[in-house]
């Protein structure tokens, strides 16, 4: 695969967003706001402060079931016990994607001057997920709730993935687990009716987000430019179909059964929701506008990104 060099740069290689930036200066200011700006969960939150009465793990309008017929028959404290389980749920997923993101970034630089600063930011951002997938499992045991792993199909899509991935698909997918959530994070963490831990958690997680996710979209623009033309069309399809099994495993059944409801019946009623269609495709609506402003959402891989739900 080809790569942007400084010599490109200085030639004014570009997309349909403009001119490229240099990844070694992208890389240092990167660094430098790592420096500032970087957190140690177990020290930063109070994980011993009980969790008050009455207030919510997730913003009810992001919770599956709002504003569905089952909800309107839910009590309160059973909505509340709901997004206290889809909050577990979504930690176990993010462990999950950060799990196999970090092993896409080391596979990313092995071939790559270990002294730049790409190389550098690459492994701090490693750093920082392996605080986060640690501070995602200790929300779930502090809440008494149970992990809820990713089912063993999406485990073994998960695995192949990995192993196909073309460096273009790996950041279309690092960017499609990491802005989905961090939209909702960014409601999450100002809402004073949401648990001051989960607020803490996202607060944290959205400020050391925003870094990678520049990272992911600066090289994506780059491998989109300069990757050949099997290895674009090939990150088209793979990112739509890793949009469809992400969509799938944002919601994970058994927090229905957990909170006394009927699993068959919440899934359909979800599937059928208009206020979950719209907060899905919401979420993704600044990462569907990118991908498509620098081609990945053409041909075969629209398709699939439609039938993920994520693009209208």
């Amino acid at each position: 695969m080809t790569t942007l060099t400084e010599a490109d740069a200085l030639e004014g290689l570009r997309d349909a967003l403009g001119l490229l930036k240099d990844r070694e200066q992208v890389a240092e200011r990167l660094l430098d706001s790592s420096a500032k700006h970087s957190f140690d969960p177990d020290k930063e939150l109070d994980w011993d402060a009980p969790f008050e009465d009455g207030k919510w793990f997730w913003p009810p309008e992001l919770v599956s079931l709002y504003d569905t017929p089952m909800w309107q028959r839910m009590s309160e404290e059973q909505r509340i016990l709901l997004s206290q389980h889809e909050a577990a749920a979504l930690a176990s997923l993010g462990i999950w994607f950060e799990l196999i993101l970090m092993q896409l970034l080391v596979r990313h630089v092995y071939d790559k001057a270990a002294t730049s600063a790409h190389v550098r930011y690459a492994l701090t951002e490693i750093e920082d997920e392996c605080r986060h997938s640690k501070m995602f499992a200790r929300l779930i045991s502090r809440g008494e709730t149970p992990w809820y792993p990713v089912s063993p199909v999406h485990q073994h899509l998960g695995r192949l993935f990995k192993t196909i991935s073309t460096t273009p698909g790996s950041f279309t997918a690092t960017l499609l687990g990491e802005e989905v959530l961090d939209w909702m994070q960014r409601l999450t963490f100002p809402d004073e009716r949401v648990q001051p831990l989960i607020r803490g958690v996202t607060r944290i997680h959205v400020v050391e987000e925003a870094r990678h996710v520049r990272y992911a979209r600066e090289e994506l623009r780059r491998q989109m430019v300069t990757a050949p033309k099997w290895s674009q069309e090939f990150t088209r399809v793979t990112s739509g179909e890793f949009a469809r099994v992400f969509s799938k495993a944002f919601i994970n059944p058994e927090v229905y059964t957990n909170v006394g409801l009927d699993k068959r019946e919440a899934l359909a009623q979800v599937q059928a929701s208009g206020h979950r269609k719209e907060i899905m495709q919401t979420g993704a609506k600044r990462l569907t506008d990118f991908l498509d402003d620098i081609g990945v959402l053409r041909g075969a891989g629209r398709k699939l990104w439609r039938s993920s739900g994520l693009l209208a």
